[in-house]
């Protein structure tokens, strides 16, 4: 967890009551958020490197422009949807759009992003993605429950079904499971991962594995829709507060600005 702070200047303190006033104030310019590694999207700090990923970054622009400042709480996603339903944090900011919706969050109106999906296969494989029929008898990699439903129906039922079971290969862990996966399709031990563009991308050139593998499209039939949700265990006035500055400043991020931050992690939107 951490937490800017802006700079505090004794001269201004009067009284008390002014002290009590500042520190509701800041309280209430606090924007505690919740997130899970999903590399180049959200990115757990390191020792090495500062980097919180495209959409904090992103997240970080459009709040800190309005005053507000941003407490980070690094968790696996399953914690940080409890903690927004507990109300513990404010929001978590990219959480696959489901039209059926959750009792105890509210999506915002403006997605983070909507993402093409593609295949990373092994660079000497002819293999493309021709509907469902295409990935039979092939090994494929994927995580434990994870929900590939609204961007094809066919191919999250292809893995759930228990007689695909022998190529279905699910890889557990919190942080390093597409790095795993690209070495495992490198290795021959399974032949293709499904996943969203940009993560595709930047784990290519982060393991620098051009040589071994590639990026293949079509992808799956449907985009994966992300979205931000807010906790409806918090007051209903800041709740809408803090869901308008998102949907103003995520339109207001369109086009160059958005480019440039995917660019900082040399990934780029399919045109």
């Amino acid at each position: 967890m951490s937490k800017r702070k802006r700079p505090f200047n004794l001269a201004f303190i009067m009284s008390f009551s002014a002290v009590a006033s500042m520190a509701s104030i800041s309280h209430a310019a606090t924007l505690k958020v919740c997130y899970d590694q999903w590399a180049p999207m959200t990115m757990f700090p390191t020792e090495g490197s500062s980097a919180r990923g495209v959409v904090i970054d992103m997240l970080d622009q459009i709040y800190s422009s309005r005053g507000y400042d941003l407490q980070y709480y690094e968790v696996p996603l399953a914690r940080g949807l409890n903690m927004v339903e507990e109300g513990v944090c404010d929001m978590l900011p990219e959480y696959l759009y489901s039209k059926d919706g959750e009792e105890s969050f509210v999506y915002a109106d403006e997605q983070t992003f909507a993402y093409t999906t593609a295949f990373i296969i092994r660079r000497d494989d002819p293999w493309r993605y021709d509907g469902i029929k295409s990935i039979e008898g092939k090994r494929i990699a994927t995580g434990p429950g994870w929900d590939y439903s609204s961007a094809s129906a066919d191919y999250q039922n292809y893995i759930d079904d228990p007689k695909n079971s022998s190529f279905v290969e699910v890889i557990a862990g919190d942080d390093d499971v597409v790095d795993r996966v690209f070495r495992m399709i490198r290795d021959n031990r399974v032949d293709l991962y499904a996943d969203n563009e940009l993560v595709l991308q930047y784990v290519l050139n982060k393991m620098n594995l051009h040589d071994d593998l590639m990026i293949v499209r079509p992808g799956l039939e449907n985009k994966l829709v992300e979205m931000p949700i807010f906790s409806k265990n918090i007051p209903d006035a800041r709740r809408q507060e803090l869901m308008r500055v998102w949907n103003e400043g995520r339109l207001s991020m369109k086009g160059e600005k958005e480019k440039i931050l995917l660019e900082k992690y040399d990934v780029a939107l399919e045109e």
